[in-house]
């Protein structure tokens, strides 16, 4: 359960990260009028992070959804070699929640 909530606080941090990235973006664009010699360079040392950030964030990614994929394998061999204790395990797990949801 606590991996559960690992990925769901992950996913939630690769959405906002694309949010603040994209809103950085724009922001960019309506500055894109002033010329001074600081606002460029300014610009110019954030298009450089957002670019790295945007990397960055591409790779967690893809090494989340191949952590996903490789529990999603581990599981399916488990219960391939374990039939009976997956079918126990489930059916277990379905009893609690109908009980939990009947005391409602």
């Amino acid at each position: 359960m606590m991996n559960d909530m690992t990925i769901a606080q992950r996913d939630k941090v690769l959405a906002d990260l694309r949010i603040m990235v994209s809103d950085a973006e724009e922001l960019l664009k309506l500055g894109a009028g002033d010329v001074s010699d600081s606002a460029k360079s300014l610009r110019d040392r954030l298009q450089k992070s957002l670019g790295q950030a945007r990397g960055n964030l591409t790779t967690l990614q893809a090494a989340a959804t191949e952590k996903v994929k490789a529990a999603g394998h581990v599981a399916d061999e488990y219960v391939h070699e374990n039939p009976w204790r997956a079918i126990a395990a489930g059916a277990g797990v379905g009893l609690v929640v109908g009980l939990l949801i009947s005391r409602r």
